[in-house]
């Protein structure tokens, strides 16, 4: 898989929003965050257009998106939010031209559509990583400044994420591309021309958020029923906040070890990426990674550099 060019400090990335609208307050602080970094964010007015529950119409959603990876000016692409509208802007988005400009382009939520669209379709290292909406715009407290900026700027291996975070659900080990994102949007996707098809030995990541566990079993099911389960030989779910039954029992993590009983690879729990309660991690999806997990823990390892110096 291709990889983007890395971000340096002074570079301009540009603010999209291809999903939902969101307050000014959170994306004003998202900027200031940016600019602490060094970065030197620049959007336009159609960033805070405002259709029902989405950004404005999908064709200038689209457009919006495809200029801010064709500017030439424009180091890197950040989403402003999720929540919901990116599957509206895949048949128009141009794969060629996203995959010759080769820019980071990082979210995660609703924006895992255009992450499968962007390391899929246009075979191109992407980031599941904050927005300016409840991550970028609340500091440290939102998101991990550590990962975020070595994933985005050093030509060099991330190396071990979440650690003492990952809780061991089957033992094993499994090396392999890692892919995925929020598993509502990844499933949302099958049977379409943009179908998340992620290749054979893959490490499946997946996060979700308010997901009862009934309907974290009924995902699942689906992934094995699509031929797609056998693909994976790790997997690693997110953080899963508010995923429990409202009671206590059923856990997301009971129905998970149900759903995969068989599964021959390892399966972890825990990675603080995506829908998290304090500080989120950023994940390069479609680089190189090693999962481990055995009685005394579980490590995930990123082998290989997301960006490229050159």
């Amino acid at each position: 898989m291709n990889k983007p060019r890395a971000l340096r400090a002074g570079d301009r990335v540009a603010i999209v929003a291809p999903a939902s609208p969101f307050g000014r307050d959170e994306f004003d602080a998202g900027l200031d965050e940016l600019r602490r970094l060094g970065f030197e964010p620049i959007y336009d007015d159609r960033v805070f257009a405002r259709t029902g529950y989405v950004a404005g119409a999908a064709v200038d959603r689209a457009a919006a998106l495809m200029e801010a990876f064709t500017r030439p000016d424009v180091a890197g692409v950040l989403c402003a939010r999720g929540g919901y509208g990116s599957a509206q802007l895949l048949p128009l988005l141009d794969a060629g031209a996203i995959a010759r400009a080769g820019k980071p382009f990082v979210g995660y939520s609703d924006i895992t559509t255009l992450l499968a669209f962007v390391t899929g379709t246009a075979g191109l290292v992407a980031f599941h990583g904050p927005m300016l909406a409840g991550r970028l715009g609340r500091g440290p407290a939102g998101y991990d400044r550590d990962t975020f900026w070595r994933a985005l700027t050093e030509d060099a291996p991330l190396g071990e994420v979440g650690a003492g975070r990952l809780a061991v659900l089957q033992p094993g080990a499994a090396r392999g591309p890692l892919l995925g994102g929020t598993f509502t949007q990844v499933v949302a996707s099958l049977g379409t021309p943009w179908a998340f098809d992620p290749p054979p030995g893959h490490i499946l990541f997946v996060e979700e958020v308010n997901e009862r566990p009934y309907r974290i079993d009924r995902m699942l099911t689906q992934w094995r029923q699509a031929g797609l389960l056998a693909r994976a030989s790790g997997i690693v779910f997110g953080e899963l906040p508010g995923c429990d039954e409202p009671g206590g029992t059923p856990t997301a993590r009971d129905a998970i070890a149900a759903a995969l009983a068989g599964f021959p690879g390892p399966v972890v729990v825990g990675l603080p990426s995506g829908h998290v309660q304090g500080a989120a991690i950023t994940l390069p999806l479609g680089v190189c990674a090693h999962l481990v997990a055995e009685a005394g823990g579980a490590r995930l390892t990123i082998e290989e550099a997301a960006v490229s110096s050159e």
